[in-house]
């Protein structure tokens, strides 16, 4: 991605300066770039920071974690008080915030920008998440705006907000693509085990899907997946891939931080919880031999719709969940985000961009408080008209044997969401009869807080 994101500013007319610890891998960047473009390869740090106009800006692609405090430490000594360092890696909000901090502290100016696309998004024009100081982004901007994916309505970046916006925002991308990514795959169990498809009637759903109000990049994907078939076996090429997916770590942060704020995001937590499942390979082997399941049924191919109907109800408690915790963690930092504008980048570019991402711009648009997005009279009226198929295909799922974890989750998510009574109450009286922590009463003022010595 580092080697596409510098070619990209290189194609778009800004002089650029490459260095990895490799010159090998520098000298095939060199390779790549076109005639008339302006990119030098600097073999050494000093070399690098010797060839650019200050104030500098240093353009980080790391590995998240150690390794992005590392290239920072390498490169600080050739740097100068007012120089500008910008990390484009999938890093934790958390140390964005200690870097900031840090490199403040030392003249420096740093901005955690979020970037979306994989390696052909960055060459050819990624969604952008920039976070940071107003400053320093106007000084971005320029690069910014002709690198990244366009869209109708302009360039797939803005600044998302101070501190580390940047980076939360691109990891609560990361946790709804999770989500996505499981419900599809959950949609793909169903079609096989429950309406008895093969893999090129598959092909053939997934692709019609993305000409509805389901079209996206995972979709446009799924069905091209579906039809590729291994040069070896002549097999589906998917059915010669093991289920065990593995993860980098940004789902499991959003769950973790949608706990630290008390927000529900179940669709990502059951996401994250499934990749664990699958991870656990060989003991699912030897419990299949043991733990039966249902009996098979007959095909139900007439389902389809309903199936079709049930992931878009769960995608949008998906993004319902992502952009609370997103609206939650913005009161608690004052970054200034704005959920319409961050729905506007995501349309092109990224990995999760889609149609819906237009429905979303507009919720916000109407209503730039909307204090939930199943509030929105068109999507959550979708969920109300659709509810019907959608407890259909998750109730025969479990009649089958077919986990849904994310497509229940969002089930009982929004099932939790639209009551105003929930049996918590009982479990509020569980921990004041062993704990005496108290209740608050129906029939009296909210806070004031009572105790009831039980029998």
């Amino acid at each position: 991605m580092g080697q596409n994101l510098a070619l990209n500013i290189a194609r778009n007319g800004f002089p650029v300066t490459v260095y990895n610890r490799s010159y090998d891998k520098t000298e095939a960047t060199l390779a790549r770039c076109g005639p008339g473009q302006k990119m030098f390869g600097a073999k050494t740090p000093q070399e690098a920071a010797a060839s650019l106009v200050r104030p500098r800006k240093l353009i980080l692609l790391v590995k998240a974690g150690q390794p992005v405090d590392d290239t920072i430490a390498t490169f600080l000594p050739c740097l100068q008080p007012g120089d500008m360092i910008v990390d484009t890696g999938n890093s934790h909000p958390d140390d964005t915030e200690r870097r900031s901090r840090d490199l403040a502290g030392k003249g420096f100016r740093f901005v955690g920008m979020g970037v979306s696309g994989g390696e052909e998004g960055a060459l050819n024009g990624p969604s952008l998440m920039p976070g940071g100081d107003r400053s320093s982004y106007d000084e971005l901007a320029p690069i910014l705006k002709k690198i990244a994916a366009q869209v109708d309505d302009g360039p797939c970046v803005t600044h998302v907000g101070t501190g580390s916006a940047g980076h939360f925002v691109k990891m609560v991308h990361n946790g709804i693509e999770y989500g996505d990514m499981q419900l599809i795959a959950e949609c793909y169990d169903l079609m096989q085990h429950v309406l008895g498809m093969n893999a090129a009637q598959m092909a053939d759903a997934f692709a019609a899907w993305n000409k509805t109000f389901l079209e996206s990049f995972l979709i446009e994907i799924t069905a091209r997946i579906l039809r590729a078939t291994d040069p070896v076996t002549k097999k589906p090429m998917v059915d010669m891939i093991v289920d065990r997916a593995g993860q980098k770590g940004t789902g499991k942060w959003t769950s973790e931080i949608a706990l630290r704020y008390g927000i529900p995001v179940p669709t990502m937590h059951a996401a994250v919880e499934a990749r664990c499942l699958s991870a656990m390979k060989d003991q699912r082997v030897a419990a299949q031999k043991q733990l039966a399941g249902p009996a098979a049924g007959q095909p139900m191919p007439a389902l389809l719709d309903a199936v079709r109907d049930a992931l878009y109800c769960s995608k949008i408690c998906s993004y319902a969940q992502g952009l609370d915790l997103l609206a939650t963690a913005d009161a608690d930092k004052k970054w200034g985000l704005d959920l319409g504008e961050i729905a506007r980048i995501w349309k092109g570019g990224c990995i999760i961009r889609a149609r819906f991402l237009r429905s979303i711009q507009q919720a916000y648009g109407k209503q730039k408080k909307l204090g939930n997005l199943l509030l929105d009279p068109e999507l959550g009226g979708f969920l109300v008209k659709n509810q019907a198929s959608w407890r259909k295909v998750v109730a025969l799922a479990a009649e089958r044997g077919v986990p849904t974890l994310a497509m229940g989750a969002s089930l009982s998510y929004f099932d939790s969401y639209r009551r105003a009574s929930l049996p918590q109450n009982l479990t509020q009286a569980q921990r004041d009869l062993f704990g005496a922590h108290t209740f608050e009463r129906t029939d009296r003022p909210a806070g004031e807080m009572f105790h009831h010595e039980w029998p």
